[in-house]
């Protein structure tokens, strides 16, 4: 291995899982009696969703807001299935953190997200999650969002590397961007392929 790389962070969707909001705009609009476009704009646009992924409000916040502008009494599980059940395993990344965690690294994920999603996430459908991932550096219990800075700071902190020790890879490239100024050794996700590429020219064994 190279002796500089001694942590492995990936981002969680679109690299370990893929996603869809539309789907989640849809499925929530069928609840709550409205149009997926109403939800787009209300939850996505408006910054509600980027106020539950950095941790200022709660799940039971949100469901709470979400019925009261749409006057109807909604099932708390109903509106976390509806809003999580989005995603799919992106089966050849895992397949590499699987075998780099065969090798003996040491992987953690960090990502935005909320907290109805990871727990979702947890709950059945995808126990690599945990099995090959035992650090979670998320956005809604760290306070802050990718690219700001203090979440790459408290996610090495966190793993107890140091940031130019940790390898990082997520499909946007501003997230990249703002590792890279943190110190991380950072690369965009453009395909697994890319990714064993990236992983092999830094000497990486697995």
């Amino acid at each position: 291995m190279n002796s500089k790389i001694e942590f492995f962070y990936f981002d969680l969707g679109k690299v370990l899982l893929d996603f869809d909001h539309d789907i989640a705009c849809r499925q929530l609009a069928e609840i709550l009696g409205t149009t997926p476009e109403t939800i787009r704009q209300d939850v996505f646009h408006s910054g509600e969703q980027w106020k539950y992924e950095r941790g200022e409000i709660t799940t039971l916040d949100l469901h709470r807001w979400l019925c009261d502008r749409y006057e109807v009494e909604a099932k708390l599980e109903d509106i976390v299935h509806a809003a999580s059940s989005i995603f799919h395993p992106m089966t050849e990344t895992i397949e590499i953190a699987q075998q780099l965690h065969a090798a003996g690294h040491r992987l953690g994920i960090l990502s935005n997200t909320c907290d109805c999603h990871w727990e979702y996430c947890l709950d059945k459908p995808f126990p690599f999650l945990v099995e090959l991932f035992p650090v979670h550096a998320l956005s809604f219990r760290l306070g802050h969002m990718k690219p700001d800075q203090p979440i790459y700071e408290k996610a090495a902190r966190l793993c107890g590397v140091f940031p130019e020790n940790i390898f990082f890879v997520d499909d946007r490239k501003e997230n990249v961007e703002g590792a890279a100024s943190a110190g991380y050794d950072a690369v965009l996700y453009r395909s697994p392929g890319q990714l064993r590429h990236d992983l092999q020219v830094r000497g990486i064994q697995f």
